[in-house]
């Protein structure tokens, strides 16, 4: 099968952590002990959260005296996908002996009248107090909003459209590569009116990204992995349970929060919807179980899964 994961944050950072390089590098390797089996048998594009990481090079650039402005968000983006990349990839090397791998610093094209940019929503950066807010939403253009008895920045988060790169990590997958990429959602860029394109400061969530790539390289199955088992309904009630099997139809009528849980639905059904193909919500340390289909969130069309042969017989890309 061809599989598109998406590591969440907590794969390089737990809760509670500080985001020291040691922490976040052994985080690494225990993921992709999990992940190396799975690229042993299967063509493998593994994508990641960047949150913590942009968070701490933001908070560096803002406060660093030998600047004029701080550095940009699509420029932390793609400070942010070599660093973790770099990580990812030696970590896949010194466990896949042999196999190539390929680490990918690359953009994801959102569409510049996307209404996200009209009504930034995005928290970044530390938080500041109302004068400190003030201040720089004068001098910077920041947009700030109130977080709490605080305020934060807040940018847009655009829909991504395409990563840019997709036929060259199409290509690395055909060659037997396993493919490191889209990190933190993808550096967002636009065209612009010469049809260039160009970085803009936004925050792309990295679950729809996933889910565009997944598309776009035609991928059998996508797998968004965070530190929760499974999808709960009725989450923080008593009736709460795990969700094993869905159609998203049933998924979309859940009403996860949108700050957590809901864009992870979001991208699962999205691709189920536009593929055929199946997706999944579950545990790092269960990403071999939720393939066979025994663990996690798994959702298709008709919401029923019976493992890795229910693919090679109806995969749509196999008729």
């Amino acid at each position: 099968m061809r599989i598109v994961i998406a590591l969440g944050g907590n794969a390089l950072l737990r809760r509670g952590e500080k985001p020291d390089s040691a922490t976040q590098i052994a985080n690494v390797e225990l993921a992709v002990q999990q992940l190396a089996p799975l690229a042993e048998e299967h063509e493998v594009v593994i994508t990641h959260g960047n949150g913590p990481q942009v968070g701490v090079l933001a908070l560096q650039s803002a406060n660093d005296k030998n600047l004029t402005q701080p550095y940009a968000f699509d420029t932390l983006g793609a400070q942010t996908q070599g660093m973790i990349g770099y990580w990812l990839l030696q970590s896949l090397q010194n466990n896949l002996p042999g196999r190539q791998v390929a680490s990918f610093v690359n953009q994801t094209l959102v569409l510049a009248g996307d209404p996200a940019f009209d009504n930034p929503t995005k928290f970044v950066g530390q938080v500041y107090n109302k004068e400190e807010a003030d201040e720089l939403a004068k001098s910077r253009g920041w947009v700030m909003k109130a977080d709490g008895e605080y305020f934060r920045r807040v940018v847009g988060s655009p829909r991504p459209q395409r990563v840019v790169e997709t036929r060259l990590i199409r290509r690395m997958l055909d060659v037997g590569a396993v493919v490191v990429c889209a990190g933190g959602g993808g550096i967002p860029v636009i065209r612009n009116e010469k049809g260039k394109l160009q970085g803009v400061e936004a925050v792309i969530d990295k679950d729809l990204t996933a889910a565009t790539l997944a598309e776009h390289l035609e991928a059998d199955f996508l797998m968004i992995l965070t530190d929760v088992p499974a999808v709960m309904e009725k989450f923080g009630t008593p009736e709460q349970k795990e969700i094993h099997r869905a159609s998203p139809a049933a998924m979309r009528a859940g009403g996860f929060p949108a700050g957590s849980m809901g864009p992870k639905v979001e991208a699962a059904c999205s691709f189920v919807e536009l593929t055929g193909d199946v997706a999944a919500i579950g545990q790092l340390s269960d990403a071999q179980k939720i393939i066979a289909g025994e663990s996690g969130t798994i959702i298709t069309p008709g919401g029923n899964y019976g493992g890795p042969d229910d693919i090679s017989q109806h995969s749509y890309k196999k008729l």
